[in-house]
């Protein structure tokens, strides 16, 4: 049984986001970016069948080697993980040992740059030592270079999210049921053992009777869940008057891409992916949007202009998903922190000064705009045992609980350096052998 909040799925298939304010297709929440001083933002997930997976901007980009290699978990070695990458995809550009052919999630890249791609290609193509990298998602990627985006998008040319590859073609099966708009409020234990699930559905509240329990709400509502169930650290969970089942460090170090935004006098392109090219240095990937987000969103409202985001990808700060009250109506509290840590701004910097260096006559301000690149993760992660950080062990199980495993980006043990969009499926797909037995 699939247990799903929102609808079965989106109405709109072009590339137009659905996660504007008004939109049935998300959930918007608010967290605070930085502290010194206090910057706050809307956040965004998906809360439908397939969650953000479909409703995002179809960016399908790989970890790198060293990012998975820096887990040092078992079962989860490079060559583990590169096996589930290659069983998910069909890439309908490379071929060979390091990709798929027969995978469900059809991958490809834009040849036919838009205007705004365009411009920046040939300005980042100046930069010393930056090449054209003809596949991001090679297998070994070198660490500066400017590429295509490696997009999940169908045959016909439309996103196409996991929902829609592993979960459609299992519809007609008879031990499937898909429950929408029913929200978990509570996982339901018989000692340290989830034996089901307090939910409120259509036609009031339901208890749901389960042998196993896998929670892929998403980083930050499978975090919230299991605080709310009683899972996570004692003084936050004693403090919102909750009975502590097990304390384990649930959101005490989510992590996520900070992202600079600097408006520039480019033609907006608002019929593409949101994302076509995009330079990655050592630690920054930075991307030119083909339009504004207004326009990406349905919402444009006056002035729209384009955006180049600068995005740091191994940041070292972290920041806290946390319990605002016990009750479920009440969302949880979010904050980023991304000033924790000096050299994280420096290096955001230093990829604002190398944009002025190269399309400074076109830039429509000098001071960048904080946002993020909504990649929330790591507030459950996996871990090895004896690892004080880690809430899941090895295989997705929550540590200290029978029947319950978390699969999503929350179990990632550290955020990869390439947007998680791919990781995550990957992921899934590793664990599900895993759920199987």
């Amino acid at each position: 049984m699939v247990v799903e909040a929102g609808s079965d799925s989106v109405e709109r298939h072009d590339w137009v986001l659905p996660i504007g304010p008004d939109s049935p297709a998300a959930a918007h929440y608010r967290t605070e970016l930085t502290g010194r001083p206090s910057r706050t933002s809307d956040i965004v997930r998906g809360r439908l069948v397939g969650g953000s997976g479909a409703i995002n901007g179809a960016y399908f980009c790989r970890a790198h080697r060293d990012d998975v290699d820096a887990w040092g978990l078992p079962d989860w070695s490079w060559t583990e993980v590169l096996a589930h990458y290659r069983a998910i995809e069909s890439d309908r550009d490379f071929g060979g040992p390091g990709h798929g052919a027969h995978g469900r999630i059809t991958v490809r890249r834009t040849r036919a740059f838009c205007a705004p791609s365009e411009l920046f290609t040939a300005g980042a193509l100046g930069v010393p030592g930056t090449d054209w990298v003809d596949d991001l998602n090679g297998v070994d990627v070198p660490g500066v270079g400017l590429g295509a985006i490696p997009q999940n998008v169908d045959d016909a040319g439309w996103r196409f999210g996991p929902a829609q590859a592993f979960l459609s073609p299992a519809r007609d099966r008879a031990n499937l049921t898909v429950l929408t708009g029913t929200r978990v409020l509570r996982i339901v234990f018989a000692g340290h053992r989830a034996v089901g699930a307090d939910c409120l559905g259509p036609d009031g509240p339901v208890r749901l009777a389960a042998d196993r329990i896998v929670l892929s709400a998403g980083a930050i509502e499978s975090a919230h869940l299991l605080l709310r169930s009683g899972i996570g650290p004692v003084g936050e969970l004693a403090a919102a008057g909750i009975p502590v089942l097990v304390d384990l460090p649930v959101g005490q170090r989510s992590a996520d891409h900070p992202e600079w935004l600097l408006a520039v006098d480019w033609p907006a392109a608002v019929d593409r992916a949101p994302i076509e090219v995009a330079l990655t240095t050592d630690r920054l990937e930075i991307r030119p949007y083909t339009c504004g987000f207004g326009a990406m969103t349905g919402n444009v409202t006056g002035r729209d202009p384009v955006h180049i985001g600068i995005s740091l990808m191994r940041p070292r700060s972290r920041g806290r998903v946390a319990l605002s009250s016990a009750g479920p109506d009440h969302p949880p509290l979010i904050a980023h922190r991304y000033d924790a840590d000096p050299d994280d701004i420096a290096e955001l910097r230093a990829g604002v000064e190398l944009m002025r260096e190269l399309f400074g006559a076109a830039l429509r301000s000098d001071e960048p705009i904080w946002s993020t690149a909504q990649h929330l993760a790591c507030t459950a992660p996996m871990g090895r045992d004896g690892d004080d950080g880690a809430v899941l062990d090895t295989r997705c199980r929550v540590r200290g609980i029978d029947g319950l495993q978390v699969i999503d980006a929350s179990a990632l043990p550290r955020i990869t350096s390439r947007g998680p969009h791919a990781t995550v499926v990957m992921l899934a797909h590793r664990a599900a052998e895993f759920v199987c037995g």
